[in-house]
Parts: structure tokens; C-alpha cells; sequence
């Protein structure tokens, strides 16, 4: 995966910037474990095409998993919206299941 990783670093380091470029080089990281580093990639997929429904579902599941579950809550609301209204509905089906995930985390949070 790093070979994916280091091939779309390259394309953004030589002036390439799209919202694909972003969400593929975010997903490879999300995929290689460097989930942390795939969070500005996935954000900027979404300020560059905001309708981005993979971008939405990427960063919402990449949130839950680092059990972030305020942002993950916030960014499955605005995903599922975006994702309804383009008529993806597997991704809205998706990010409610995430949604769902990150109220677990937020209720146990408060149990703790």
C-alpha cells in the first residue's frame, strides 16, 4: 500500500489537487492504518467537492474508528443529507450505521 501511498503524494506534491486525488491518497492511508493522516486528506476530498459521497462515508467511518465520536456524529449527519439528496443511499445506509457506532462511543463516554 505504500506504493500507492507514496504515488499519489507525489502527483499532490507536483501541483495535482483534486477531490478524487485527496480521497484516494486518505483512503490508502485510512487502508494502511495511518488513520490520523488520512483525516486532512479526507477533509480537503470534501472542501474541493463537498457532494462527495465516498469522502462523507471514508471520514465517518476513519472518526468512529479513532473513537472520535462527536466529529464522527456531526460529519455522518451532513454526509447522510448530502448522500439522501444525491440519491446514494447506500452510502446514507452506511453512515447511519457509523452514526449509530459513534452514539455508542459518545454513551459509554459518558458512562466512564
Amino acid at each position: 500500500m505504500s506504493d500507492m501511498i507514496e504515488r499519489f503524494q507525489n502527483m499532490l506534491d507536483g501541483g495535482q489537487d483534486s477531490a478524487m486525488l485527496r480521497f484516494s491518497l486518505g483512503n490508502a492511508l485510512a487502508t494502511d492504518g495511518q488513520k490520523e493522516a488520512a483525516i486532512p486528506h479526507l477533509e480537503r476530498a470534501l472542501e474541493l467537492d463537498g457532494g462527495y459521497s465516498a469522502a462523507w462515508k471514508l471520514l465517518a467511518k476513519t472518526l468512529v474508528d479513532l473513537e472520535r465520536p462527536q466529529a464522527a456524529l456531526s460529519t455522518c449527519e451532513r454526509g447522510i443529507a448530502i448522500a439522501t439528496d444525491k440519491g446514494d443511499l447506500q452510502a446514507a445506509k452506511e453512515m447511519e450505521v457509523y452514526a449509530k457506532r459513534a452514539r455508542k462511543q459518545l454513551d459509554a463516554g459518558e458512562g466512564a
